[in-house]
């Protein structure tokens, strides 16, 4: 798997509070928005994995 490049134009108030929640798990802003969206494309892959799962056997 490589890597791209993605640029995002955000506004200072946005990014520092982006810095601010990085900067309390020791992280940079970079790092931190894509934990945050690799974190956001898990839940919602499970959540997707779960309602097709409870459309082959039922809901609980």
């Amino acid at each position: 798997m490589g890597s791209t490049v993605l640029s995002l134009r955000i506004d200072g108030e946005l990014h520092d509070r982006l810095r601010t929640h990085a900067a309390k798990r020791g992280m940079s802003v970079q790092d931190y928005v894509v934990r945050t969206l690799i974190r956001d494309d898990f839940d919602e892959r499970f959540a997707t994995s779960v309602e097709e799962t409870e459309k082959l056997y039922g809901a609980a």
